[in-house]
């Protein structure tokens, strides 16, 4: 049986905290797999949820591109995604409210879609946040409450 997730549910997910690994740079590093280069990570939120991220970019169009936060619910082999976001390689429609467009876009789970039978992340909105795979990712870290290990380094660098 399918999981459904109320609205609440899902912005409690999002604001979980997720903490990186160390390696989490490393880790990340896509690899290529049938026409795309592909990475995934499993993390623990900080209140104990179960979370995937998803990496996936076309190695013949750059624009065409994934980052999804994926929720894994307990006693349960269903993958969740809470947010993908996408490149500009294809349109997308939003059915319920008849919108369509060519954009760089985010998808979002929401209880309507759900409601209806769609796929819990059908519905989207485009974005001027990003226009490359980098720039979704660090998108996604930001929107979702991921957070970066301490790195001495970096902090030296940012005082200047």
């Amino acid at each position: 049986m399918a999981v459904i997730l109320t609205d609440q549910e899902i912005a409690r997910l999002i604001e979980e905290a997720k903490p990186l690994p160390s390696d989490y740079q490393v880790k990340i590093q896509t690899r290529p797999k049938r026409g795309h280069k592909e990475r995934e990570l499993d993390l623990n939120g900080a209140s104990g949820s179960d979370f995937r991220l998803v990496l996936r970019q076309s190695l013949f169009n750059p624009l065409d591109f994934s980052a999804i936060l994926i929720y894994r619910p307990p006693n349960s082999n269903q993958l969740f995604r809470l947010r993908r976001y996408n490149g500009k390689s294809h349109e997308h429609t939003n059915s319920i409210e008849g919108k369509v467009f060519y954009d760089f876009h985010i998808h979002q789970a929401t209880q309507r879609y759900q409601e209806i039978g769609a796929r819990e992340d059908t519905f989207a909105e485009p974005t001027e946040r990003f226009a490359e795979f980098q720039q979704a990712l660090n998108c996604l870290f930001k929107d979702c409450n991921f957070q970066t290990p301490f790195d001495p380094q970096r902090k030296l660098f940012e005082e200047f």
